[in-house]
């Protein structure tokens, strides 16, 4: 293997080819970043893509080198203390920024009082989730939906998770990555056809914040094809990974034999990635 990126993982960049027909959405690129390397990675489908871990590992907040992980990337202090690492982030509904409380109150303040969407996703079925405007469509991506519709928009967090947790009851709200790994067929109706549950469940006490007319987002990726069956990888027990890359979905790395490695759950692993 040539070596082209060496460094710590980090989440995979997305990049968005509009929709020529100028439906929101359009085709993904996948980049990875290690400091001042950038490899884009969707040139490799079709083709050999190594990934050897060398057992290094550093802490995704504050850069020190541990033995271990606790959370995602994270050192034991920072997953203790960090803003990033805190319950609000996996749940909402909990934050407490809006009231000037946190780990980080000046953090939680620039991350999370700020413009909230609710939205629906297909990613091989209807799910729920809460994502910063800023951060659409990137959530959507990160997350392999096909398809995504806002329904909500708040001025915080911890108002968009409230609605949330009332849609939870409808709507899954976790991506079955197996689900998502298979071959998707679904046109953007599916999302569509549930808006008028939405706008009824939340009419009583939410119905300020939902959101009408929104159009669909939809998604592409790179994708020679998705084998029939996948099994996860673990750099700590399989370090090295070699082979011809089928696709790129989410945060999903896809060997032809099945091997799948989510590079965002190994933020941190010290890597050398080549073909």
């Amino acid at each position: 293997m040539v070596a082209t990126l060496e460094g710590p993982l980090r989440k995979m960049l997305a990049g968005l080819e509009p929709d020529p027909t100028g439906t929101p959405g359009g085709r993904v690129n996948y980049a990875l970043r290690s400091g001042d390397q950038v490899l884009e990675l969707h040139p490799f489908v079709g083709r050999t893509l190594t990934v050897r871990a060398t057992g290094a590992k550093t802490c995704t907040v504050c850069g020190r080198s541990v033995p271990k992980f606790y959370g995602q990337g994270y050192c034991y202090p920072c997953f203790r203390d960090a803003p990033e690492a805190s319950e609000c982030i996996v749940r909402p509904e909990l934050c407490r920024a809006h009231l000037g409380e946190g780990r980080d109150p000046a953090w939680e303040r620039e991350h999370h009082v700020q413009e909230h969407i609710v939205y629906l996703s297909f990613t091989g079925g209807v799910k729920v989730g809460v994502t910063r405007s800023a951060q659409m469509p990137t959530r959507w991506i990160d997350q392999g939906a096909v398809h995504a519709l806002p329904i909500a928009r708040t001025p915080h967090r911890q108002l968009a998770g409230l609605i949330e947790v009332a849609l939870k009851k409808t709507f899954a709200d976790k991506t079955d990555w197996r689900a998502m790994l298979r071959p998707v067929v679904a046109a953007p109706e599916v999302l569509l056809a549930e808006r008028p549950n939405v706008l009824r469940e939340l009419a009583l006490e939410m119905g300020a914040y939902a959101l009408e007319e929104e159009r669909p987002w939809s998604f592409t990726y790179p994708i020679d094809h998705l084998p029939p069956k996948v099994a996860s990888v673990n750099l700590d027990k399989t370090p090295e990974v070699s082979g011809t890359l089928a696709a790129i979905k989410g945060q999903y790395l896809i060997w032809a034999d099945g091997r799948v490695l989510n590079v965002r759950n190994h933020s941190g692993f010290h890597v050398e990635i080549g073909g």
